[in-house]
């Protein structure tokens, strides 16, 4: 596949969405030539920054609905991740044999450097970030993109000859590797718990999902692997290394596969300042201290955040805001573990509350939140966003639920 292959072909963009893949899917075959059809059921309000990075092109913008016309008067559908795979949409293509692809299988079929692959249920994000850092120390010309929202195409043209990738993938994203039989050439596992089990059948598929990581690797590939999953490893063709599960340790094998300097791999690991929504410190006020963890989405996460945190702060009680709409998963150990760790538990509208069964107070929105978390907390506290839910009830993204958060952090 060659980027040329694209002029002059209709190309049916499904899903913009508003954290970057879908614009970069649409920019990238635009400039390739393409006559590129967008189509997203949220209306244009909702997606004018999207729509705005677009407005160069000419693309043919189909937002608020979708049409039967676009799946079929097409070359090729390429599928937002957030699109389910028992789209109607997506039969109506199939029905008429139009080529259903992803951003990220075209991607693997386009870039011929070496790609590093991240995945799992919690920690990709930071594991992808601090391999970035530490492989740019050597690698001048690394790049970083995938689910840590930057799309995948939008690095195609940025890509040099000794460029690494270094990729963070979704379940969903990783589907899209299949009809092209690709995998990372190496492929890293955080962690695997029950997620989005809304959009998938049982735990055992969105594990299966998950495995196409390392699916298609060959011997000369490498897999590294948290040490509590061992059992999924029985079908990997490729060098298996497992690990301890801190994502520096991930940074350090990496780091030494590609011959960075021992110093550098841990300078690189010591400036590293974390992600945004992923246990940010905000500020203290009062000696009351504010943390941003918006993108724990599911109750495993946020049982993870608590216990990190304890661990850091013996002494400090922990005031939780979680909250927002189930994924359909498992809240058993939530209700368990945060009586043991939490102070008070401040729950946003969605329907989770349904599975809480501790005590909790119910607020409107985050701002309310945020009052009431200040109003309980007293010095030493922790006050922590950890939702434990996806956030598409009260926010565009989990990205605005956490800006929300500090805007009201900040208000105090």
């Amino acid at each position: 596949m060659k980027i040329e292959d694209f002029k002059n072909k209709k190309v049916t963009i499904f899903g913009l969405g508003v954290l970057g893949g879908g614009v970069g899917a649409a920019e990238f075959f635009a400039r390739a030539g393409a006559k590129v059809t967008v189509t997203d059921i949220k209306k244009e309000e909702e997606l004018k920054e999207s729509v705005k990075k677009l407005k160069k092109y000419k693309i043919n913008f189909v937002l608020g609905k979708h049409r039967k016309e676009d799946f079929i008067n097409t070359d090729i559908v390429i599928k937002g991740p957030g699109i389910p795979n028992n789209s109607p949409y997506l039969r109506i293509a199939k029905a008429n044999k139009i080529k259903i692809d992803t951003d990220v299988g075209i991607f693997f079929e386009l870039c011929k450097n070496p790609i590093i692959g991240v995945t799992g249920s919690k920690g990709k994000s930071t594991t992808a970030a601090i391999l970035y850092e530490v492989l740019k120390k050597k690698y001048k010309n690394t790049l970083l993109g995938g689910n840590i929202g930057v799309s995948v195409l939008s690095l195609i043209p940025k890509i040099k000859k000794d460029s690494i990738l270094v990729l963070e993938l979704s379940s969903w994203q990783l589907e899209g590797l299949l009809p092209h039989k690709k995998s990372p050439h190496i492929a890293i596992i955080t962690n695997i718990f029950p997620e989005h089990l809304n959009r998938y059948k049982n735990f055992e598929d969105y594990i299966e999902a998950k495995k196409i990581i390392f699916k298609f690797q060959k011997k000369d590939d490498y897999l590294i692997l948290n040490e509590n999953l061992k059992e999924y490893s029985s079908s990997a063709k490729s060098k298996i290394i497992y690990y301890d599960g801190n994502p520096n340790k991930v940074a350090e094998i990496v780091g030494a596969i590609y011959k960075v300097k021992p110093k550098d791999i841990q300078k690189a690991i010591k400036d590293f300042k974390g992600l945004q929504g992923r246990l940010e410190f905000l500020r203290e006020v009062d000696g009351v201290m504010f943390f941003n963890d918006t993108c724990a989405t599911h109750p495993e996460a946020t049982i993870y955040s608590l216990e990190k945190l304890k661990k850091e702060y013996v002494d400090s009680d922990i005031i939780l805001i979680a909250g927002g709409q189930d994924k359909n998963l498992d809240f058993s150990r939530f209700n368990e573990i945060v009586p043991q760790k939490v102070k008070q538990l401040i729950l946003l509208p969605g329907d989770i509350e349904e599975k809480i069964k501790v005590k909790f107070i119910k607020v409107n929105d985050m701002k309310e939140a945020v009052k009431k978390a200040k109003e309980i907390a007293t010095k030493g506290d922790i006050v922590l966003l950890s939702p434990a839910a996806a956030s598409f009830n009260l926010f565009k993204n989990e990205f605005d639920r956490g800006e929300k958060f500090k805007e009201a952090v900040n208000e105090i």
